[in-house]
């Protein structure tokens, strides 16, 4: 299996670490967080990646040399010119992944490297195959600002940012009752897809088993992204935006032209963003409890 680790950020917020090291060499317990994303990511059947780097970007390739790799096919992807987001990240990198025919239909993670969890990447794999996604977004029910919203069928209907929701014009969504809710104009402009077009199983939130449409309007239910992607090799020619982008931007509008863009819930598995150095010490506590490995 293959993956993406996105690593090319400037780590403004990990500030001092950042000041003479990028964010995937800051370390925890001993450990960069690359040597952490790419031991689990290990665990789990990958064997070969690619990761993107910009700030400090020569000390990301001296390190991975001075570790062999870690045992692992691994490409660079540099972003010296201009940081390119997640969106235009993924897509200077979409040769990767599809420089070998025979393996296209494999799906393939994309995985921040400053992110921990205990997540089941095979479950969520499966899960993804099962459900013939284009792609499937790990989330979890928690606070946050920016928050993606989902039916009952687990499938991308828009986004919340502070209280304030943008929807896409898919079949049978019905906003939960928000302060603020719009339509975003470039949504709007967005072909509608036909029931049909979703295939008539999606995933039930709570068990990932198949689940009906069901022919009445369902409530969208809100979750934060956790920053870990299955991805079928198929979006790579969709991602049609250009220059540094977003690719939940891709999401959105993918979603609402019909493609199944997914939710797996992993409610119950440990999760932290390591964006601060407070978040770096309160992992740092959680490993010596053994609430992760």
């Amino acid at each position: 299996m293959k993956a993406m680790i996105l690593a090319a950020g400037l780590g403004t917020r990990l500030r001092p670490l950042t000041d003479t090291r990028p964010k995937a060499l800051v370390e925890l317990n001993g450990r960069t967080l690359l040597e952490i994303t790419l031991t689990r990511l290990r665990t789990f059947g990958v064997t070969e990646a690619i990761i993107n780097v910009h700030h400090f970007a020569d000390m990301v390739v001296q390190y991975l040399k001075s570790k062999n790799n870690f045992n692992v096919r691994l490409e660079l992807s540099r972003e010296d010119d201009q940081l390119l987001d997640t969106g235009g990240g993924l897509k200077k990198a979409a040769w990767f992944f599809q420089e070998n025919s025979a393996r296209l239909d494999d799906p393939f993670v994309l995985h921040n490297v400053d992110v921990i969890s205990t997540i089941d990447l095979a479950a969520m794999r499966q899960f993804h195959k099962e459900n013939q996604a284009l792609a499937t977004l790990a989330v979890q029910s928690r606070a946050s600002t920016r928050q993606l919203l989902f039916n009952a069928q687990l499938e991308l209907a828009g986004r919340r940012i502070k209280n304030k929701d943008t929807l896409i014009p898919i079949p049978h969504h019905t906003a939960i009752p928000s302060p603020h809710t719009v339509i975003s104009s470039e949504a709007r402009n967005l072909s509608s897809p036909s029931p049909d077009a979703r295939g008539p199983h999606s995933p039930l939130a709570t068990s990932h088993s198949p689940l009906p449409q069901s022919p009445e309007p369902s409530p969208l239910h809100p979750a934060a992204f956790s920053g870990i992607h299955i991805l079928s090799p198929r979006l790579l020619p969709q991602l049609t935006e250009t220059g540094p982008f977003s690719i939940i931007d891709s999401y959105l509008r993918l979603s609402a032209q019909g493609q199944k863009i997914l939710a797996f819930r992993h409610d119950h598995s440990y999760w932290r963003d390591l964006g601060k150095p407070a978040d770096l010490a309160q992992a740092a506590l959680d490993l010596q409890k053994g609430t992760w490995l």
